[in-house]
């Protein structure tokens, strides 16, 4: 591999390597996840500063190498700073990258979980939405992403819950956080989406233990 690669793309994982360096994991448009290396980046002088961060969304450069991707040039668009210097908002963001790394393979396409990535971490950084609605939205729509949503459950559904689960199937990702819900709803949703994770996807997120340990979810 020696090609260039414009890509937008958003960083999951940021991590140190040898002394200078760091090891990306980037999930991106073109190639789904990937692991990218960024030489130098550590140096003071670096022109990388800040662009390797977690939850950092733009558009990449990269340079494939035998195995592994090496970072060339970005033009970040977006850096959650507001996600950032919230704490729990900061937990919920990073499990949302940790079950997007889980659920994205490498060179799968990875567009439509790079969008809905994208703007649920919008919607987290938006004060008048509910982060645990984001959560149970993004798991759901996640599930769904995947091809293995099963549909409603067999059980009988608050018409609120019904309603809101249609939402979240049928609609445009740029729409998908463009309802609210009463806090019975909420709940019932939230129950739901985290079965369907669980059954449907798997996975365990040592991000969704430190929120239970913080208190952000029960």
């Amino acid at each position: 591999m020696n090609d260039l690669i414009v890509t937008p793309g958003m960083v999951l994982g940021s991590f140190d390597h040898l002394e200078y360096d760091k090891r990306l994991i980037l999930l991106t448009s073109e190639a789904g996840k990937i692991t990218v290396f960024a030489r130098g980046v550590r140096r003071q002088n670096s022109r990388f500063i800040g662009m390797t961060d977690p939850f950092t969304f733009g558009e990449f450069r990269l340079f494939a190498g035998k195995s592994a991707y090496n970072l060339s040039d970005a033009d970040i668009s977006n850096y959650f700073e507001g996600i950032r210097l919230d704490m729990e908002r900061m937990c919920y963001a990073s499990y949302f990258a940790d079950l997007a790394d889980w659920s994205v393979k490498e060179n799968m396409d990875g567009r439509e979980v790079l969008l809905l990535l994208y703007r649920s971490l919008q919607a987290l950084d938006t004060d008048s939405i509910d982060n645990a609605l984001v959560r149970a939205v993004y798991e759901l729509k996640m599930v769904m992403e995947n091809g293995v949503y099963p549909g409603m459950p067999a059980r009988s559904l608050k018409p609120g819950t019904v309603s809101a689960m249609k939402h979240i199937e049928e609609a445009d990702i740029r729409g998908l956080y463009s309802f609210k819900v009463k806090d019975d709803v909420l709940k019932e949703l939230a129950f739901i989406s985290d079965e369907y994770r669980r059954k449907y996807i798997g996975g365990s997120f040592r991000s969704l233990e430190v929120m239970k340990e913080l208190g952000y979810i029960m």
